[in-house]
């Protein structure tokens, strides 16, 4: 075909594309489901014009759309891997975690199952071999989320829901074309009843090399990328070529799954990208991305559908029915799943609840679409598949991807409407009818202001005036109507809000650099669990999430065992500097709320339940301080180091906010403005760069800061940060038990223990100790000792706490304190000592 004809037909393309975005908006339907209706129309008008003897001036026309170069390998290599990468660069990874238990069970299980069901039931109702039975259902399981999410976005869909069909979405076509893969070599190679575990045993195979793959190419990728860091157009160029490489390399070169291999580097760069590439550049990226995405999720159903009517052309009667039996098995799989083993696993408390409403719509929403007519595409190509399975698989694919996008996508957003997903809760309702009141006061203030210094027409100003005042009156009254909202709801409603402002507060620092991106994308996500917890358990949800922000979690713990008992330092390190700093930025974003809820919050809601958000605000600021000063302590001066750099990248921003005021003064022209923003880009480089943690623990600074410790000279402090050894436990974690042995002495160089004994209980904190009556008593312990915050121990055995008690008077002192408190005679105690001494 001429390559004049391929480019016109091309950028017709690109014209229907920009035609059906704003036709999709004006009919309220889904952007895909417009699209594939035009490439139907075109189609069935090419081979009509084709056909017909009305004229033939369009023939040359109808023969080019027909004999387009489409192939599946087009859809699969180029279009396919665009779609997935650009997925996985705008998904919040760390809030999809929250729902991976539902995610998986929908991507992976609900694909096998659907498989299956569909499979089975039409090789029981057609002549169909079991293994093209099986290879249909692989094809016609994978769902299509642009349709289902454009509904979501444009309506107010909670985000959860968006949340979690997309991710199913996205592990969905790795697992469906997976499958595919499978049953494909099998109809191939002619085996018409494969065993299915023989089938599933290559399973792990595709899934493990494809991610391998995606990973090790994507780590690559950004090694190059954090190299050019000083070129833009060279990261892009970089992040274009990843998804295709990763891809080609794991289909070509080991066989495994691209599609796996795809999201994993995907994933790779969405969690370490932020961290290695300038934030603007990451924005960059992720825009050129979303072009590249919508351009080629349009053209991949425009061009998908204008196979319809091709693979359409031999359909029968009997085909038809065939049809309604993958619809209904297609279905019941899902069904199963969503109303079945979802509710069984949240019984179980292994997954969290899907409301009834949200499976309801996640059922209705698995819309079909071109990666179905994609997979049957390359169904229909391969001359090693039978004709009557060419055929079968062309009619039933493409049968079942226009009842789902013209049965289920165009009554979709009616059925979300039934199921009030598009309506705001009674709490949001009646909130944003009060912010709308006090919104409106503030404007009528700003505005008489702004209008006296216009010089208007008295009349003019009195008419506008009156008109803004009856809207002001009306938005009061609506105001006034909710004003039975329950004390606990406005204090719902205003941490919602205050989460909400937290996360504004965050961007904004992020776009000044005073919060690096790496660790932007933490506190965002634990801004949007505040918004989420509050909203569903109120003060305690808020008070819950807020205290896990802080906590070490499990990788921390791993990261902590690699580095005791493995001496690998680098994830510890890597992971506590980053604590360093998501605590710091924490800390910079909270003290900046208390003029939010003094102005916006009480203006609001009122004096009480501004003055309770405050109450809570300053229990976050202590929590977050109690964790950094541990940090502190573990690790002195560090987070001075880091400090210094917030404060140097904060003058650095302001200083290019005043070369660009010189700039749009006139007073600075392009050529100096360029020069002073290329210095300055250097010295930006230079500060983004974070100091260096070293986690060995300074033991000879830890003595020093114990005033049991104070009466020993310089040479004995040395001596002893030699015999001490360092132990870190974890919030929970038990260090000493009941009825142990009593080996060893324990000093608290950081946290806090909580200790049990004979129905009571006291906690000792930093510059205590514990352990030591056991030993002088010389009996077997009946306390048990537990870290109530992540802790940093100084253990010293018996024998070297003996001899260091003999010659310490502070620490003979601490001795004889923590014995009265006990009830315990501290002479007999020190007697003991001073005998073993001489």
């Amino acid at each position: 075909m001429d390559i004049v004809v391929i480019t016109t037909i091309v950028a017709s393309l690109f014209l229907v594309i920009g035609v059906a975005e704003p036709l999709a908006a004006r009919l309220r339907l889904p952007f895909s489901v417009i699209l594939a209706g035009i490439g139907i129309l075109i189609g069935v008008a090419a081979v009509f014009f084709l056909r017909t003897e009305l004229t033939d001036a369009l023939n040359p026309v109808a023969e080019a759309i027909l004999n387009l170069p489409i192939r599946s390998n087009v859809f699969l290599y180029v279009f396919l891997p665009t779609l997935l990468f650009q997925a996985t660069l705008g998904m919040d990874l760390r809030r999809m975690l929250d729902d991976w238990v539902p995610i998986l069970m929908l991507a992976v299980v609900a694909v096998v199952a659907a498989t299956l069901s569909v499979g089975y039931a039409l090789s029981w109702v057609s002549s169909i071999p079991l293994t093209a039975c099986l290879l249909i259902g692989a094809i016609v399981s994978t769902t299509d989320p642009s349709a289902v999410v454009s509904i979501f976005r444009s309506i107010s869909a909670p985000r959860r829901l968006s949340r979690i069909i997309e991710g199913e979405s996205l592990l969905n076509d790795a697992a469906a074309i997976a499958l595919f893969g499978l049953f494909m070599g099998f109809v191939m190679m002619g085996v018409p009843d494969p065993k299915l575990g023989d089938a599933l045993a290559r399973f792990p195979y595709l899934i493990l090399g494809g991610a391998f793959t995606g990973w090790l190419v994507a780590r690559i990728a950004v090694g190059m990328m954090s190299f050019f860091r000083r070129h833009e157009l060279a990261q892009l160029s970089i992040s274009v070529a990843l998804p295709y490489l990763a891809y080609i390399g794991a289909e070509q070169s080991i066989g495994a799954s691209g599609v796996i291999a795809v999201v994993a580097a995907g994933l790779t760069l969405n969690l370490t990208g932020p961290g290695r590439l300038q934030p603007q550049t990451w924005i960059n990226l992720r825009e050129l991305w979303g072009v590249l995405a919508h351009w080629a999720g349009a053209l991949i159903f425009v061009l998908a559908a204008l196979l319809i009517p091709r693979l359409l052309e031999e359909i029968r009667i009997g085909d038809i029915a065939l049809v309604g039996v993958v619809v209904v098995a297609s279905i019941f799989a899902r069904a199963v799943i969503l109303f079945g083993l979802l509710p069984l696993l949240t019984a179980l408390r292994v997954s969290p609840t899907v409301e009834r409403p949200y499976r309801v719509a996640i059922l209705w929403g698995g819309l079909r679409g071109a990666v179905t007519l994609a997979l049957a595409l390359a169904v229909t190509e391969s001359f090693r598949v039978p004709d009557e399975v060419q055929r079968m698989v062309g009619i039933l694919a493409t049968g079942f991807t226009l009842f789902t996008l013209i049965g289920q996508g165009t009554t979709l957003r009616w059925i979300i409407g039934r199921l009030g997903l598009d309506r705001l809760s009674p709490i949001d309702d009646a909130l944003s009818r009060q912010v709308v009141a006090v919104s409106l006061q503030k404007v009528r203030e700003d505005l008489a202001r702004t209008t006296e210094n216009y010089e208007l027409s008295r009349d003019v100003v009195r008419s506008e005036a009156k008109r803004f005042g009856e809207r002001l009156e009306g938005a009061v009254k609506a105001a006034d109507d909710s004003q039975d909202i329950h004390d606990r709801d406005r204090i719902t409603l205003g941490l919602i809000a205050l989460a909400g402002h937290e996360r504004d507060t965050i961007l904004m620092r992020v776009r000044e650099r005073t919060i690096a991106s790496r660790i932007a994308e933490q506190v965002l996500s634990n801004a949007d669990r505040l918004i989420e917890g509050a909203r569903a358990d109120g003060r305690h949800g808020y008070n819950r999430i807020a205290r896990r922000s802080v906590k070490y979690g499990f990788g921390f713990r791993v990261a902590n065992i690699l580095h005791r008992r493995l001496h690998l330092s680098r994830p510890l390190a890597r992971m506590t500097a980053d604590r360093f700093e998501m605590l710091l930025s924490q800390r910079l974003v909270l003290r900046d709320l208390g003029g939010f809820i003094s102005g916006r919050i009480r203006r609001i809601h009122g004096k009480r339940v501004s003055d309770l958000l405050s109450d809570l605000l300053s229990r976050r600021i202590e929590i977050v301080e109690t964790a950094l000063q541990g940090l502190r302590l573990q690790y002195p001066g560090y987070a001075e180091e880091l400090e210094r750099r917030i404060i140097r990248r904060t003058a650095l921003r302001l200083e290019e906010r005043e070369y660009e005021t010189m700039r749009e003064d006139g007073l600075i022209g392009d050529e100096v403005y360029t020069k002073l923003r290329a210095a300055l880009a250097q010295k930006r480089s230079r500060a983004e760069d974070r100091p260096k943690l070293d986690i060995a623990l300074r033991r000879i600074e830890l003595v020093r800061q114990f005033p049991l410790f104070s009466g020993l000279d310089a040479r004995d402090q040395k001596r002893l940060s030699r015999l001490l050894k360092a132990r870190h436990a974890n919030a929970g974690e038990v260090i000493l038990g009941r009825d142990s042995v009593a080996k060893s002495v324990f000093f608290i160089a950081s946290g806090a223990v909580e200790v049990e004994a004979a129905n009571q209980t006291w906690r000792l904190g930093r510059g205590e100790m514990f352990g030591q009556l056991s030993i002088l008593m010389r009996r077997t312990r009946r306390t048990e000792v537990r870290a109530i915050t992540p802790s940093t121990l100084l253990e010293l055995d018996e024998a070297r706490f003996r001899r260091l008690l003999s010659r310490s008077k502070s620490l003979q002192q601490a001795v004889r304190a923590s014995a009265e408190k006990r009830g315990i005679a501290p002479d007999a105690l020190l007697a003991d000592v001073e005998r073993a001494r001489q």
